[in-house]
């Protein structure tokens, strides 16, 4: 098992296939941006595998898909069908922003990914146009609804809380949630770049408390995937709330992940710059052996905590360029 020099065990890799998307939401890519990675950069499915290949027999356990849109990347439902056969890994899950979900659901579930996360700040369709860039909603809908049918579960909506934007939409996301069974994840908006920094951030330790008092939600004390969510439950069991909240209330001292970039950079947490190229190395011709000890290098890389609230301008590279 993977351990940083702060005895933390490092069992979780999410994995960017891609820096694109075909949305451009205010927290994330700024309005414009065309300075992508070219695709002769980005890691192979050849390179890919052999990288995760290499934490697997380390210790990792639980792989996440993401971007970018990962569903943008041509064949990923044949990377995940390779993915999901690594000897050792328990957990291939996805996040996406499920715009092209109706089209990938059922080979996604086919291929071996178990969960997915998905990206929604608002049932109101002119505020996703606003946040999103795009007529963006009833894609999305289309999307969740196929997802559903096909079986993946558990699904998650990941609700990024905004000051002035969608902070008064979070009773009715509750309800759609309630309804179709998908557990609801408030997340806190992270200062990554000037577009991360434009957004208007807003506590959710007063939006928990409301939520506890109307729904009469208890904590749970397990945690639901490998990610750094709390949770909470309705007595019934009939909803679940998850709040990430790297400002309010930091979850650096668990922290069991590291992100590889669709560039192959492997960067040790999302607040800071300590990172190792590993393109450079596979492709230089890089034994099994010698990838694996660069690894376990990097992960005495990795940092105590990030410094969002202390330093909220040091990180200029924004989030679909580390992968989210």
């Amino acid at each position: 098992m993977l351990q940083d020099r702060f005895g933390r065990s490092i069992d979780y890799v999410r994995l960017s296939v891609t820096d694109r998307c075909d949305l451009r939401c205010t927290y994330c890519i700024p309005k414009g941006f065309k300075d992508f990675e070219e695709p002769a950069d980005w890691l192979t499915f050849d390179e890919i595998e052999r990288v995760m290949a290499a934490f697997t027999r380390l210790g990792t356990r639980r792989i996440r898909l993401t971007g970018g849109e990962p569903l943008l990347r041509r064949g990923i439902s044949q990377l995940a069908a390779r993915l999901a056969a690594l000897p050792g890994l328990e957990d291939l899950s996805l996040s996406t922003n499920a715009t092209q979900l109706a089209r990938h659901a059922e080979a996604l579930k086919a291929a071996g990914v178990a969960r997915l996360n998905v990206s929604l700040d608002s049932l109101r369709r002119d505020c996703m146009a606003e946040v999103t860039g795009s007529d963006s909603l009833p894609p999305i809908l289309a999307g969740l609804m196929a997802a559903k049918a096909a079986g993946l579960a558990p699904i998650k909506i990941n609700m990024v809380a905004m000051q002035g934007v969608n902070d008064g939409d979070i009773e009715a996301m509750v309800a759609f949630c309630i309804e179709h069974g998908f557990i609801l994840r408030l997340i806190e908006a992270m200062p990554m770049g000037e577009s991360g920094r434009s957004v208007h951030y807003l506590d959710l330790q007063p939006v928990l408390a409301r939520l506890v008092a109307r729904f009469n939600l208890v904590p749970q004390a397990k945690t639901l995937g490998g990610g750094p969510a709390r949770y909470w439950r309705t007595p019934s069991g009939d909803f679940t709330l998850g709040l990430i909240t790297p400002i309010s209330q930091h979850f650096c001292a668990t922290c069991n992940r590291v992100r590889l970039s669709v560039e192959g950079t492997l960067y040790m947490c999302l607040g800071q710059e300590e990172s190792l190229p590993l393109r450079p190395l596979l492709r230089a011709g890089i034994s099994d052996a010698e990838l694996e000890a660069a690894i376990r290098a990097a992960i005495e890389l990795k940092p105590e905590r990030h410094e969002f609230r202390e330093q909220p301008r040091k990180i200029m590279r924004f989030m679909s360029m580390t992968g989210g």
